[in-house]
């Protein structure tokens, strides 16, 4: 069942998906009436799941849950893989790919190999208050505190 993203209480389990590319607003609107019926459509042992979605940024699609009403389960997590599986395969871009790191660039967004960013901090291209998306946060709450984050104060620090 869906709900609107800014309702859910701050427990709620989130999964961020993080786009290799930006997606273009036409794909953005494709995009979400997929993740509407999809979330409408979510269920965990029959059960709907009160759940929602958000788009940020044009690259990160934000999966929710409300755990107080049902929790997740493994049938429902693999059947939300499935279908980012499908954006995937639909858009051509990475979204599963955990071994990159986005971070803001001035006014821009910008994706790297972790390979490459460990290299840009380590040649000063990017430093410990460059501001990087911690997409291991895992609730409603951790996501508007600790999503956005200079790069000493997530998992990033370990290369400054």
């Amino acid at each position: 069942m869906y709900v609107p993203f800014d309702t859910l209480p701050e427990e709620s389990r989130i999964w961020i998906y993080q786009s290799n590319r930006k997606f273009s607003d036409t794909e953005i609107i494709d995009i979400e009436n997929a993740l509407k019926e999809f979330v409408e459509n979510w269920a965990a042992h029959g059960t709907g799941l009160e759940a929602s979605f958000v788009i940020k940024y044009n690259r990160f699609i934000i999966l929710a849950i409300n755990q107080d009403t049902q929790p997740a389960t493994g049938c429902s997590i693999d059947a939300s893989v499935h279908f980012i599986q499908e954006l995937e395969n639909k858009y051509d871009v990475s979204l599963l790919d955990k071994m990159n790191v986005t971070f803001k660039s001035g006014e821009y967004i910008a994706h790297k190999s972790l390979l490459d960013f460990k290299k840009m901090a380590k040649d000063k291209a990017v430093n410990a208050d460059t501001i990087v998306f911690n997409n291991l946060v895992n609730t409603v709450g951790e996501w508007q505190d600790f999503w956005e984050v200079p790069a000493g104060e997530s998992w990033h620090s370990r290369f400054f």
